[in-house]
């Protein structure tokens, strides 16, 4: 694969694919925190992290908006959580890292007090609206030796981690093409949402399968962007984005005017001796081509089932809790996530905005 250096330095990587804890530890528990409950992965984030209590001892729950912070206190997810003001949080003896859950113009922001205050972190997706500022927050990170894992959770499905590991062993030969769609039918706050960016339903979704996309393949040096904005409101809800590599050619298509859209959500990947496709996107459903035999996969076709263990969020937190141990480095440098934001910023017609 192509690992390109893009303005902040890349450790290297022998394979793309992290490897998951998969048996709790007797280590002592990492103390982490939350601030923020209003992005869209938050619950879901907090789930997981209670869910791992061998590994993680939840110190506190970060929610300025009182309304919001009643609202949630009432839900599963966050029942029986500790409240308390981000200052308090940051000032915990021993807490070693934070989730940052805000709404997604205030992810990079609340991430730079988190970092100064000595914490790793993870940060949910899509890090702002601006390069230079998460560019900027990197090179913090990286300055002060503090670990970023950004909450695009698919790079740690199986079926996903199975085809880095293919196209890293060369099983499909040279990459000819990628090939892949997110959609959904937006509900009425879901268009508020996305339209608080011109980049809309591509801004919000993209990061997703363009992260695989770039880990695979490296930065596109061409990126060309399709917009339509179907309703009165004027928001980018069906989109277009063609990248161009040296041989290979990758579409991502983002359409919030699906009724289906999240069933048919897919990847494809082909090159000139096999081919993957995964859909649904997170299901472990996997359809492998291949022109000859490699171990025990056949060649021609073959239908692979490999579903996440422990939900959906459960790997991010399994690795980040490697990396902060020092066990392990995440498999996605400071490099790679600039340059995965710096091509969705340009696929959502934003990369010069500010």
């Amino acid at each position: 694969m192509n690992r390109r250096k893009f303005l902040l330095s890349s450790a290297g990587v022998t394979l793309a694919v992290p490897f998951i804890v998969n048996a709790a530890s007797k280590k002592p528990k990492i103390l982490i925190g939350q601030i923020g409950t209003k992005h869209a992965h938050a619950s879901g984030k907090i789930q997981a992290i209670r869910e791992q209590a061998d590994t993680y001892e939840l110190v506190g729950v970060v929610e300025s908006d009182e309304a919001r912070r009643k609202e949630v206190a009432q839900s599963e997810a966050y029942r029986g959580v500790t409240w308390m003001s981000e200052e308090q949080l940051l000032n915990t003896k021993g807490l070693k890292v934070v989730a940052i859950e805000t709404e997604v113009s205030e992810l990079v922001p609340t991430a730079n007090r988190a970092i100064a205050a000595g914490m790793h972190i993870h940060l949910d997706k899509s890090p702002g609206d601006s390069l230079e500022a998460f560019q900027k927050l990197l090179e913090r990170a990286e300055a002060s030796k503090r670990i970023v894992q950004l909450g695009y959770f698919i790079r740690y499905n199986p079926a996903f981690q199975f085809m880095f590991a293919a196209v890293e062993k060369g099983w499909l030969g040279e990459i000819m093409e990628v090939d892949c769609m997110m959609g959904k039918l937006g509900s009425e706050q879901t268009r508020i949402d996305i339209g608080l960016f011109p980049g809309g339903g591509m801004f919000e979704l993209a990061g997703h399968v363009i992260d695989p996309i770039v880990h695979m393949l490296g930065k596109p040096y061409s990126e060309t962007a399709y917009t339509r904005r179907t309703k009165s409101d004027g928001v980018a809800d069906n989109q277009f984005a063609v990248f161009e590599f040296e041989k290979a050619i990758a579409t991502v298509r983002i359409n919030h005017m699906d009724p289906f859209g999240f069933p048919r959500r897919r990847f494809q990947i082909s090159g000139d001796k096999g081919t993957i496709e995964i859909q649904q996107l997170e299901s472990g459903n996997l359809t492998l081509y291949l022109d000859e035999p490699h171990g025990r996969y056949k060649e021609g076709e073959q239908k692979l089932h490999m579903p996440p263990k422990g939900g959906r969020y459960r790997g991010e937190f399994e690795d980040l809790a490697k990396a902060i141990r020092g066990e392990s480095e995440l498999a996605w440098t400071y490099a790679h996530d600039l340059s995965v934001h710096e091509t969705l910023l340009s696929a959502s017609g934003m990369l010069n905005e500010r």
